[in-house]
């Protein structure tokens, strides 16, 4: 009896310790600053305004701050308060701040799964992180990328070949959907460029990517972690980190752990061929085998000038393999496929642009002469303002903060502030898109495709904390993209080899192309075929001169 009182007892002093922490976290949230913003309705009792939010990118995406203004208090899971905010000073604070403001929990360990401690994911450690940053940094610099321009043009050109060939194959009009064709090429560039291994995957998108190898195959499995979202047991995992332990796999996390030896140990082999090739000094830039981002940095992590306290260890030089499939594979490919589809709905900028590229006397270009042509940049530019491939970004506060704006808001009760108390643990919602269509930062165009617009310096707020071209696509700060002049020259690159040879016409009407949010990245769908995924069909014919 005595022992039953006890038990019951424990119980108890449990329960009302769960009663009191759930109390003072849900008192923190009824009580907080961002309660009292101005916001949407709640939409949905376990995920808020998330589906809200990803229907928006389809040519809505400033409406939350058109309605409410640019502090907007938007539910997050389980009705908890998140900023979404367009206050250009309020994001510069942010992403300035990165000790204070990190990447999610969630977000960091949806990453981790793909291999490890990469520079995507140790936001948490700075000492690692700086570190990280420090020995890759000069891998991504303008020397090493020029030499990288000619890898890119020669997979360009794979890419050129293979669709010139289906055309004649089709009577000299090939229709293809491009999004799993840019993909193969990309995994292809960033395989060679990357870490000197070559999937060889251009050309075999329509059989389902024809036979892979294992790295390819597991790559691809691996991927499958973005559909981790679409189970109710991938999102209390995603969310819930204390209930993982208890939780039972999903098939994805079978497949996923299944993958995961296959790229480590695949990893392991190049990263020891690396060291071979630095060992034996053939790490010269003229030597082909030597200009991939894996040598690179194993040479500057190599160097004798180096502290061996800054030095990274083999697991965090490993991790940064499946970390370059991440970075530079489908991002490049959902910025191409929004420019041919740019291109091919705009027949005046697609002439326009090849004219321009025609004047180049030759197929085998460089980094230098990429960079001299002025039409080409003006289309990368818009291409990456009005398509950022990566649409929003989130950050949660590791203490509580006060945000400075730039426009005050004003709160429910009338009350008007021109900062924002964040609490420790909310979220901010970065909406990249949103700012880089906005039309008070770049007029009343601003959701038009206007590559001229780039010709005249654009009326643009000079507080966008963007690395590159004044825009977000890149984020800015300290955690800014730190391949975002590999992105820039690989698209330049493809462009230059693809619109050269090829003619580029939508294979259906350009108002039935809509977009939808996959697990980072959004894509072209076909608004009628909307259970296809993302798909973009485009009629490709050889380029013939008049």
């Amino acid at each position: 009896m005595a022992g039953l009182s006890f038990l019951a007892a424990v119980v108890a002093a449990v329960t009302l310790y769960v009663l009191f922490r759930l109390f003072k976290v849900y008192y923190a949230e009824l009580t907080c600053a961002l309660r009292r913003c101005p916001g949407p309705r709640n939409e949905h009792w376990l995920i808020g305004n998330r589906t809200q939010f990803f229907n928006n990118l389809d040519g809505k995406e400033g409406i939350w701050t058109k309605e409410y203004g640019r502090v907007v208090r938007v539910n997050g899971v389980l009705r908890f308060s998140m900023l979404y905010t367009t206050d250009t000073k309020a994001i510069q604070h942010v992403l300035s701040n990165n000790y204070i403001y990190q990447k999610s929990e969630s977000g960091r360990w949806l990453l981790s799964r793909l291999g490890g401690p990469g520079v995507l994911v140790v936001e948490e450690d700075e000492h690692k992180s700086l570190k990280q940053r420090k020995i890759m940094n000069p891998a991504f610099g303008p020397v090493h990328l020029r030499a990288l321009t000619e890898l890119f043009i020669e997979k360009s050109k794979q890419l050129r070949d293979v669709w010139a060939a289906k055309a004649v194959e089709n009577g000299g009009v090939a229709n293809i959907n491009v999004i799993p064709e840019f993909s193969t090429a990309a995994l292809d560039i960033i395989g060679k460029a990357g870490f000197n291994y070559d999937f060889n995957a251009v050309g075999t998108a329509d059989s389902g990517y024809g036979i892979r190898d294992e790295l390819h195959e597991a790559f691809t499995k691996v991927s499958a972690l973005g559909d981790v979202q679409k189970s109710f047991l991938g999102v209390l995992k995603l969310m819930v980190p204390s209930l993982r332990p208890y939780l039972p796999n999903t098939n994805i996390d079978r497949t996923i752990e299944a993958a995961q030896p296959t790229m480590r140990r695949i990893g392991y082999n190049l990263l020891a061929e690396s060291k071979r090739q630095v060992a034996a000094g053939n790490m010269d830039i003229d030597n082909r085998s030597a200009r991939d981002l894996l040598s690179l940095l194993v040479r500057a992590n190599m160097d004798k000038a180096i502290p061996e306290s800054q030095r990274l260890s083999d697991e965090d030089v490993v991790a940064q393999v499946p970390t370059f499939l991440v970075a530079g594979h489908e991002t490049t490919s959902t910025a191409a496929t929004w420019v041919v589809f740019e291109l091919a709905r705009n027949p005046a900028v697609q002439n326009r642009l090849r004219t321009e590229l025609l004047a180049v006397d030759n197929d085998n270009t460089s980094m230098d002469d990429l960079n001299a042509l002025p039409y080409l940049d003006c289309v990368v530019r818009e291409t990456l303002r009005a398509h950022a491939p990566v649409p929003v970004t989130f950050r949660v506060a590791m203490r509580d903060d006060v945000i400075p704006l730039a426009h005050p808001y004003t709160d429910c009760n009338g009350i008007v502030h021109d900062t924002l108390h964040l609490r420790k643990g909310q979220l901010v919602q970065i909406p990249i898109l949103a700012i880089n269509r906005d039309p008070e930062i770049w007029g009343p165009d601003a959701v038009e495709f206007l590559p001229e617009r780039w010709e005249r310096t654009p009326v643009i707020s000079a507080s966008i904390p963007g690395v590159w071209g004044q825009m977000l696509t890149f984020l800015g700060g300290a955690r800014a993209c730190i391949g975002f002049r590999f992105s820039i020259m690989e698209l330049k690159a493809i462009l230059f080899t693809l619109v050269r040879a090829l003619e580029f016409e939508l294979a259906v009407p350009g108002e039935d192309v809509g977009r939808v949010m996959g697990p980072v990245l959004q894509l072209p769908i076909v608004r009628r075929d909307k259970k296809a995924g993302g798909q973009l069909p485009v009629l490709i014919k050889p380029f013939i001169a008049s």
